[in-house]
């Protein structure tokens, strides 16, 4: 059976892929006795174009088989496993040992002679390919051939070569067949960048007071996200804001006049879902911005926050969608110690039928307006049976849109989200900061969960200013960008990373004078000019991962050694065989996680992951700072953490 997970015992749930991703095929596969098998892949194609590929056994004592395939059509893709007696493989294997041994040679020549006749007479082989083998068929029987020359014909690279591509099978042993759900490339392949539109364009009046942006002003911010190198530009929820129970600055009761209140408080007596809060304009607007967007090579991802503030148009309409508690009130949002008393959650029992069909009018609502990709606000405190509903309806008519989960919770939810549809989902990324914890979680992402899960490696959010952002300085800043840019093919980044804004409110894990309760005024071209922006080190990052396809792999994350327990060492490797290039293609990452140091150590690599062997020399290059050096399998590094506290390093192909 196949080892792909979630395997078919998983129910409904189907293993996921997208267009460019390096898919490995597992399967266990055995029979009785010595004699030689072999495995094949059968694929099927979205438009039914079907391929096979053989597999390759694992010498890992498990009769484990392995392909990898690219997978360049979206849609459902339909495979199974093939397994056969491969008697050619086991006529040589066994002629190899034989003839060497003179023991049944003219025997084991004329089985040989018999199979490759057997051979040429399949209609399917090319008709050079039949003649070759009657020759050999022909010069097997030859009663004179010396025992060396037999032996030269059994192990000729370029017959079993024609074997492997087309072999010659009997017992054939034909799998179930099985589904695999292939998405488009940015489901699991894009940087993205995080911005209030509000902020961008706005304004201090002479007064103190502070003039919202709009749509048509964040169009002026887009030139320099794209110039960093990002895909994707999501926004927090566009859409009027509550007044009862509004927050003020730092999360306090008391708002001022002029404070905007938190987005994710959605609702007033302008609209809700799917109106634009009338500050930022109009609907108009907006789809010029996303239009704006688009030209400049960025998708633009919706916030999608399903809750209500107490002034939102549901409360009045649809009260049944609230918990009312017995003293007569609707339950506000809680996530003890935190209180949300400007939120509404919605509750999904009451009226399921009602809510799935409003909340699928909204999502259908924004795709009308250009958004192909949703951000969805703690979809685990919802139903995993709405979100498959609604995920599986949306992309009935929509099979382009993707959500994004912000599943900052425990394991078996956050794996639940996943496997019911959901394309990407934040991950605990951010709180895994020293060596150990990073490779046991990265390696995990890429082996336990990948068939399903894809990770979208944010650096920190509105609600996320770490202790090691706090406490690390500008060196964890730019330790965290380069390892969420190159250990995942997705990742992501918050507004006022790029400026080191570290500084949290007393006794939380967040911005002090935090952006979802005002409005913030930067500078970020005067912040550039004078050296205080790691923007042009996103902008480097970016440019790595736009020319290394090795990058855009998850699966290919292998975690090596150092004698520091503060030296992260890991490679990201791509074969010439799967590559878009034609190139093999190899990053070695070695970073210093320890942002208040400078380190030295020596590294030691499995240099057979790319090719090359032990003890060999090969060169690498420094792609950040451009430095080459001859390395081999043992290496000895200096990290700085206050200069370069991370080599990225690119193999130079041999020849």
């Amino acid at each position: 059976m196949p080892l792909l997970d979630p395997t078919p015992d998983a129910g409904d749930f189907a293993p996921k892929a997208y267009v460019g991703e390096a898919v490995p095929f597992t399967v266990t596969a055995f029979r009785e006795g010595h004699d030689l098998i072999g495995v094949q892949l059968r694929l099927i194609s979205p438009t039914g174009d079907e391929s096979l590929h053989r597999l390759t056994a694992l010498k890992n004592g498990l009769d484990t088989w392995r392909v990898d395939v690219v997978l360049l059509e979206q849609g459902d893709w339909t495979f199974r496993f093939e397994a056969f007696a491969d008697d050619f493989a086991t006529w040589q294997h066994a002629a190899d040992l034989k003839i060497a041994a003179g023991v049944d040679t003219a025997l084991m020549r004329e089985i040989g002679a018999v199979l490759v006749e057997r051979a040429a007479g399949e209609k399917d082989r090319p008709d050079a390919e039949r003649a070759g083998l009657r020759t050999v068929a022909k010069r097997l029987r030859d009663a004179g051939l010396p025992d060396d020359t037999a032996l030269r014909i059994v192990r000729d690279r370029s017959l079993a070569d024609e074997f492997r591509l087309r072999p010659l099978t009997s017992l054939m042993t034909v799998g179930d067949e099985y589904t695999l759900q292939v998405e488009r490339t940015e489901a699991g392949d894009a940087a993205w960048y995080e911005f209030f539109p509000r902020s961008e364009g706005a304004v201090r009046l002479e007064d103190g007071t502070i003039r919202s942006g709009t749509f048509r002003t964040a169009i002026g911010r887009l030139d320099g996200v794209a110039g960093m190198g990002f895909q994707v530009l999501y926004l927090p929820p566009i859409h009027p804001i509550g007044r009862i129970n509004r927050k003020g600055r730092n999360n306090t009761l008391d708002p001022q006049p002029g404070d905007p209140g938190s987005p994710w408080a959605i609702g007033a007596a302008e609209g809700g879902h799917d109106t634009v809060h009338p500050d930022l304009g109009t609907l108009e607007d907006f789809r010029a911005f996303v239009a704006a967007a688009n030209e400049r090579g960025i998708e633009v991802a919706l916030d999608l926050a399903l809750q209500a503030a107490p002034d939102h148009p549901w409360v009045a309409a649809h009260p049944e969608w609230f918990t009312t508690l017995p003293d007569g009130t609707i339950a506000f949002a809680e996530n003890p110690p935190k209180k949300y008393q400007d939120i509404y959650p919605i509750n999904f029992d009451n009226d399921p039928a009602g809510f799935r069909a409003e909340a699928l009018r909204i999502v259908r609502h924004w795709i009308a307006q250009g958004v192909r990709i949703f951000r969805v606000d703690n979809p685990h405190t919802k139903p995993l049976q709405f979100w498959e509903w609604l995920i599986r309806e949306v992309r009935r008519e929509d099979p382009d849109i993707v959500f994004l989960a912000e599943a900052f919770t425990r394991p078996a939810p956050l794996r639940g989200l996943a496997r019911a549809g959901f394309q990407q989902s934040y991950t605990y990324f951010t709180w895994r900061n020293t060596k150990n914890e990073l490779v046991e979680f990265l390696t995990s992402l890429a082996t336990e969960t990948a068939d399903y899960l894809r990770p979208n490696l944010f650096v920190n959010t509105p609600d996320i200013l770490t202790e090691y952002l706090q406490f690390g300085g500008r060196p964890a800043y730019r330790i965290r960008a380069a390892l969420a840019a190159t250990a995942a093919p997705t990742y992501g980044v918050y507004a006022g990373f790029e400026l080191y804004e570290n500084v949290a409110r007393p006794g939380s894990e967040e911005n002090i004078d935090n952006e979802k309760y005002e409005y913030k005024l930067r500078d970020w071209e005067a912040a550039e000019a004078s050296g205080d922006s790691l923007a042009p080190y996103l902008r480097r990052l970016n440019a790595i991962r736009a020319a290394h396809p090795a990058l855009h792999q998850l699966r290919n994350f292998r975690a090596h050694w150092s004698d520091d327990d503060a030296i992260l060492v890991y490679s990201k490797h791509l074969d010439a065989a799967l590559s878009p290039t034609g190139r093999s293609d190899t990053i070695i990452v070695v970073a210093n996680v320890d942002p208040h140091s400078v380190r030295e150590t020596m590294v030691h690599l499995d240099t057979r992951v790319w090719g090359v062997e032990p003890g060999d020399a090969f060169e690498v290059e420094d792609l950040v700072t451009g430095a080459r050096w001859s390395w081999t399998d043992h290496n000895f590094v200096r990290l700085d953490a206050f200069a370069e506290p991370v080599h990225i390093l690119h193999v130079k192909e041999t020849k």
